[in-house]
């Protein structure tokens, strides 16, 4: 028996994912998992460029607003409940299209890595966050650099969620996050998954992304944040997302609304080069070109 079909659109934000998906699943009787560590959490709308009512055209889509912004949500939750949801649209005769940026979760997929869902030590988290306050985050940095070379290339030196992940993994298993990874990949792939990435020039994908941030904050993000940080008495591990803790930064005093806009839009094009780093390590990738029309990346895709 052929193993089901799934198709991957992927790439860096403000790429175009989302509208090349909804016009597929139109096409091929598709719906949409969303692949996406962000869209996850409920009531982070605009700082996470979730499609609309209007946007999705009726499309269903699955893994957006499925956890509140205080919660804890893993790698392995993420899988567990995505695998699911791409079975539940197989059993309905449709086609599952999965959709999103988030690298480490395209990757627990397509690559059927099993991530340990490790127990949440507070105790041990707690340090890490006093020790980043009284050191720095760049000591912590360093220290997961040393424990996992390879995890510490595809992050940023100011992500602060992965860098406290890598040591916590270590803390709590005695093997680092590029091990499990590597042990892992022996699985059987359960699906034939079909990758696509939209690429842009680099000059027009970064005006895109200073727009989209531009038409963000026109929304009205300083608010959605400002009702999230206001709303929750523990302090959201969401909200250490890129977009929330500038804004957070903003709202405590510490940076301008100038300064935020700028440094928003400097994190988010830096995202985007990670992603596309991250992305082209994928050697079944097939890359779409985002000047080319939606119909003609359809049709690339579906000759593919």
């Amino acid at each position: 028996m052929p193993k089901p079909k799934v198709y991957v659109i992927c790439g860096p934000t403000a790429s175009g994912k989302t509208a090349l998906s909804i016009e597929l699943a139109k096409e091929i009787g598709g719906e949409i998992v969303s692949c996406d560590s962000m869209q996850i959490y409920k009531e982070m709308d605009i700082g996470t460029a979730k499609p609309t009512i209007q946007e999705m055209q009726g499309i269903k889509h699955y893994m957006i607003d499925i956890v509140s912004p205080d919660e804890r949500y893993s790698v392995a939750d993420y899988k567990k409940q995505a695998k699911l949801a791409i079975r539940e649209i197989i059993n309905k005769g449709k086609i599952p299209i999965l959709v999103g940026g988030t690298g480490l979760y395209v990757d627990s997929l397509i690559y059927e890595i099993e991530y340990q869902d490790i127990e949440f030590d507070e105790q041990y988290r707690n340090e890490l966050e006093k020790r980043e306050e009284i050191e720095g985050l760049q000591n912590l940095y360093e220290e997961a650099k040393k424990i996992d070379p390879q995890a510490i290339e595809k992050i940023s030196k100011n992500d602060k969620k992965r860098i406290m992940r890598i040591l916590e993994i270590y803390h709590a298993t005695g093997k680092n996050k590029t091990e499990q990874e590597k042990k892992s990949r022996e699985k059987e792939v359960e699906f034939d998954y079909k990758v696509y990435a939209i690429s842009w020039d680099r000059e027009i994908l970064y005006d895109r992304i200073n727009k989209r941030v531009d038409i963000m904050i026109q929304q009205g993000l300083i608010e959605e944040v400002k009702k999230i940080y206001n709303k929750y008495e523990k302090f959201p591990t969401a909200m250490q997302g890129l977009g929330y803790k500038e804004v957070v930064e903003y709202l405590e005093n510490k940076i301008s609304k100038e300064e935020m806009i700028k440094k928003i839009k400097m994190e988010t094009r830096r995202y985007a080069k990670r992603q596309l780093t991250w992305f082209r390590k994928n050697k079944q990738t097939i890359w779409l070109n985002g000047q080319d029309t939606i119909q003609n990346n359809i049709k690339i895709i579906l000759e593919g």
